[in-house]
């Protein structure tokens, strides 16, 4: 992708089934969780780049000694730096030892059969150790000690929030993560307390008491409650001290998870293809949690899938399929070539089916497999185009051994045009320079391009800002001298800021909005602008059930071609020769390529919950506003 974006964090959690020493006996090691954690996260890590955190529960614990570990790093590296602290306790353990599980769990942290780990990506906020993943939140009761770690965005934090202070709760941070914990650490709270005041009016002593809660705390039940007014896309994971584990997915099934289980082991993590290199599984082994569900693990090793939300239309994330989950997961490769290929029509349509002066790269690395179907989309139009002629021929008797040559030869030019380079950082603040050192952020290859004749043709994955596609790409590409370059987004047009955990929040940001309102202003209806504002505010004023998005009234005056055309303008550097194109993926397509992931509302403005819609309207309010924060 030409434009970096944060985006969705990734969530492991590993729940062992036998005692540690059957691990040691079976498969050589007493930390085969440790290690199954590792590669989860390993083969997760383009979900994280802003920090990761590893907390672990070990059953059955004696009174006084430690039962949760956590460690949390913000690190530059932050893998090396988590399992470098996680597997130094075990550096000066002997032989013995470390093959006697029972030792590990009383001797050495990070020894327990209940793990969570998590890789963040922050959408917004500072990046320091008090963001990250999992969260704790203690108590001296081990059936009221929570760990919470996940992969969401919640759209109406302020309203649970205050639920939260009308509870009586006073929160150190209005934040979706310590507000989400703090409302299931209530509910939690409130179901063992409840089961508390049961045992003990039957008789039980406290010791037996807290053994029944541990075997009848309903999990379901408690996540029913806590979860009810939760407004957003999420997955969110959690580990009870005593040793029941869930993973709760939105009714939308915005953000993805999948599991495995069998009688040693129980996996959750947020792409399939992880568990399936993690534990060497097919694919048809790993299931998808369905939404509004939640996997359940008690302490005693039964694992449920339970509902519990009402399941809404599904609106998995369609970003998750174009960009944000690595490539090797089938479906997705699949998809993201289908993506490609579909745009094949529109390129050699843009070229004017000139082949022969035509080289069609991608811009790297994640646009590579789109591209490849681009390929195999113009090569089928090509060899249908070869089969006509050759037909034509045949029929007026002109089909000779130089006229079949001619036509077999005719083939689609693909180079290795745009390189990715080190990351180039600038100690000068003069615009100009610094504008020439950031063009350079990208290297081209040189001495293929024919000077002021060749057409190039790059596929990105999709275009949001189209900063980096202006100051870098494109620059850097007219120095090759080609007649003209074309520019291909895998995604439609992103028009409208996301809330459900991609760091695209505000309109400013968008290209294609910046193009909307160039096109007021050329046409003088620049105060078209000022009526949608005052629509934006009134619906501020209505239920958020109730609100609408009014800024698709915007997009609506102009055809796709049209804001295609203006972001052609405003992706085209001062001073360049070549004329640039800029061809957009369409939402059929779109559709038609992904249709298991029909989440679009950064491209459709159709938000699968209603605080979506009010987030999108306060997105305007403050780009009018000129507020430079989130709307959420």
């Amino acid at each position: 992708m030409s434009d970096f974006i944060h985006h969705e964090c990734g969530l492991a959690l590993v729940r062992l089934l036998k005692p540690l020493d059957y691990y040691k006996d079976t498969f050589g090691s007493t930390l085969y969780g440790l290690n199954k954690m590792q590669l989860l996260l390993q083969k997760q890590r383009n979900r994280g780049q802003d920090g990761a955190g590893l907390a672990t529960i070990k059953l059955d614990a004696h009174p006084g000694k430690p039962y949760i570990d956590r460690y949390r790093t913000n690190s530059p590296q932050y893998l090396k730096d988590l399992f470098q602290n996680v597997f130094s306790h075990y550096q000066n353990v002997n032989h013995k030892n470390m093959s006697d599980g029972q030792w590990l769990k009383e001797n050495v942290p990070f020894a327990g059969e209940l793990l969570l780990g998590h890789l963040r990506y922050g959408t917004h906020g500072a990046n320091n150790i008090d963001s990250v993943h999992p969260f704790l939140r203690q108590n001296n009761w081990i059936t009221r000690n929570l760990v919470l770690a996940g992969n969401f965005n919640l759209t109406n934090v302020e309203e649970l929030f205050q639920e939260l202070i009308e509870l009586g709760q006073y929160p150190i941070k209005k934040t979706d993560t310590v507000t989400v914990l703090e409302k299931m650490g209530h509910f939690l709270d409130d179901e063992v307390q409840k089961l508390f005041d049961t045992f003990k009016a039957e008789g039980f002593n406290n010791i037996d008491v807290n053994n029944k809660i541990i075997y009848h705390l309903n999990v379901k039940r408690l996540l029913q409650r806590a979860s009810r007014k939760f407004d957003g896309g999420y997955v969110m994971a959690g580990l009870i001290g005593h040793g029941d584990a869930f993973v709760l997915r939105d009714p939308s099934g915005i953000r993805p998870a999948f599991y495995y289980y069998d009688d040693e082991i129980a996996v959750v993590a947020s792409e399939r293809p992880a568990i399936q290199t993690a534990l060497n599984i097919r694919y048809f082994q790993v299931n998808e949690l369905k939404p509004g569900h939640a996997l359940i693990i008690k302490k005693d090793g039964r694992i449920s899938e339970e509902q519990i939300l009402e399941p809404l239309t599904e609106k998995k994330c369609s970003f998750e399929r174009i960009y944000f989950s690595r490539g090797t997961d089938r479906d997705i490769y699949y998809e993201r070539k289908k993506l490609g290929e579909l745009l094949a029509p529109k390129v050699m349509e843009a070229i004017d089916y000139d082949i022969d002066n035509t080289i069609f790269s991608f811009i790297p690395n994640t646009a590579e497999v789109a591209f490849y179907g681009m390929v195999k989309g113009l090569e089928d139009i090509l060899n249908n185009r070869k089969m006509q002629e050759i037909l034509v021929l045949k029929q007026k008797g002109d089909l000779d051994q130089s006229a079949l040559e001619s036509i077999m030869k005719k083939k689609i030019r693909v180079e290795k045009l745009a390189v990715k380079d080190e990351k180039l950082r600038t100690f000068i603040t003069e615009d100009t320079a610094r504008h020439q050192l950031v063009s350079h952020v990208y290297d081209v290859t040189y001495g293929i391009v024919k000077n002021e004749v060749d057409t190039l043709v790059l596929m990105d994955d999709s275009i949001v800002r189209g900063t980096t596609l202006r100051d870098s790409i494109v620059y850097i590409l007219s120095t090759l001298k080609p007649k003209k370059i074309i520019i291909v987004s895998s995604a439609p047009q992103i028009r409208y800021p996301d809330c459900y955990g991609i760091d695209m929040s505000k309109m400013k940001d968008f290209v294609a909005f910046r193009a909307v309102v160039e096109l007021l202003e050329e046409e003088g209806n620049i105060d078209i602008l000022d009526e949608v504002y005052h629509k934006c505010l009134e619906q501020e004023e209505l239920p958020m059930e109730l609100m609408e998005n009014q800024l698709k009234t915007l997009y609506d005056r102009y055809t796709e071609e049209q804001i295609s055309s203006k972001i052609s303008e405003l992706v085209t550097p001062d001073g360049i020769k070549p004329e640039i194109k800029v061809i957009y993926q369409n939402l059929e397509n779109l559709h038609l390529a992904c249709p298991g992931h029909q989440g679009d509302w950064y491209f459709s403005g159709n938000y699968p919950t209603p605080g979506g819609h009010r987030v999108a309207n306060r997105s305007f309010i403050n780009f009018v506003k000129n507020t430079n924060t989130r709307a959420y």
